[in-house]
């Protein structure tokens, strides 16, 4: 159960998904093995993902080679009943790269390895980039780092991850500056353990990581997580949108003081804490206390090609980065990651 000052619908979605891929969806089993019947016929990945109306003219394309990943909770009804093999199957066939996990089963599809697991994406053309683990439990046997520091790095290096993180946020003494301090130390912890064997432990954000200290309003959390963290030891994987959110919701301090932020320049100060991206969109809607509907990516207001190409132009960074698509409850899950590599691969830097 999470210990935040007050409930946030939002995290508490997030922080409940933990058995994420080992439940299937409502969709019928003769529904999801039509959509994925292509799969069949994938056989390299020689084909172009179609283009799209997002095309921006004739200049460099704005994502890097080899540098387009998914985040797998994004596809957890396909993999929980058809599993592994068909869902990496039609990411080859849309031109990804990579994939980061939000577990390891598959539900009806029958049990699996992490060496068969690791073999199957390799056989797709597909890398393992990084992985979801819980934080922390009050079940002593939980699978997270706070619980299992040594299992969960076992696994990620059975699997041949660079990355290992968790998307629960620093909320596990308070909201406080203190409390967030003590995450930080926790993070450190992990972060030294990880990198010990070669990983990098990362921390992925939602909105309310931007909102501010409960005992000092002045001061923002995520600042306070910035600070308070080794950036040899500790990196951050921005999800793009829930910045966004963060932006519409905390741009003012409780007390109606204006405090403005741009979730790019976070990036921007400080590139080589950021090497993963949570790609996703939403169309505004000031009506929305979070300020944005979820959308597939190209479908919204996030300016990708701005934001993308301000971090891919840095010196020395066009490849230091990965970009995972994600949409937490797609309408179709496969429509949604065949648009969103269509949309992204189409976008070119303005010449």
């Amino acid at each position: 159960m999470s210990r935040f000052s007050q409930p946030d619908p939002e995290l508490n979605h997030r922080l409940s998904r933990r058995g994420m891929l080992g439940v299937a969806a409502g969709a019928t089993a003769a529904a999801l093995l039509g959509a994925a019947a292509p799969a069949n016929a994938a056989t390299n990945r020689s084909a172009t993902p179609a283009t799209t109306s997002g095309t921006k003219g004739r200049g460099r394309p704005v994502l890097p080679p080899g540098r387009l990943g998914i985040q797998l909770y994004s596809l957890r009804d396909k993999v929980s009943t058809l599993g592994f093999g068909p869902v990496f199957a039609e990411l080859e066939r849309y031109g990804y790269d990579e994939v980061e996990f939000a577990g390891y089963t598959q539900g009806s599809a029958g049990p699996i390895t992490l060496a068969q697991l690791k073999r199957l994406a390799r056989n797709h053309g597909l890398n393992p980039i990084g992985s979801h683990v819980g934080y922390y439990s009050d079940d002593p046997n939980a699978y997270t780092f706070a619980q299992n520091l040594t299992k969960v790095l076992d696994d990620a290096q059975a699997l041949g991850l660079k990355h290992i993180g968790t998307a629960s946020g620093p909320f596990r003494y308070g909201s406080t500056v203190d409390a967030w301090k003590r995450a930080a130390e926790d993070f450190n912890t992990y972060g030294a353990a990880a990198r010990a064997r070669g990983m990098k432990f990362y921390q992925h954000n939602h909105s309310e990581e931007f909102s501010f200290a409960t005992d000092n309003p002045k001061v923002r959390l995520y600042d306070v997580l910035l600070k308070e963290t080794d950036p040899d030891l500790v990196h951050l994987e921005m999800d793009i949108y829930w910045a966004y959110v963060g932006q519409f919701r905390f741009s003012k301090r409780p007390d109606g003081t204006p405090a403005p932020f741009e979730p790019l320049n976070y990036v921007l100060r400080q590139p080589d804490r950021y090497p993963l991206f949570h790609v996703k969109d939403g169309e505004s809607d000031p009506s929305n206390p979070y300020g944005y509907n979820m959308t597939d990516v190209g479908d919204g207001d996030i300016d990708y090609q701005r934001f993308i190409s301000a971090v891919t132009r840095l010196r020395g960074h066009r490849l230091a980065h990965h970009w995972q698509a994600e949409h937490d409850n797609p309408a179709e899950s496969f429509t949604f990651a065949r648009r969103s590599s269509a949309h992204l691969h189409s976008l070119r830097e303005k010449c």
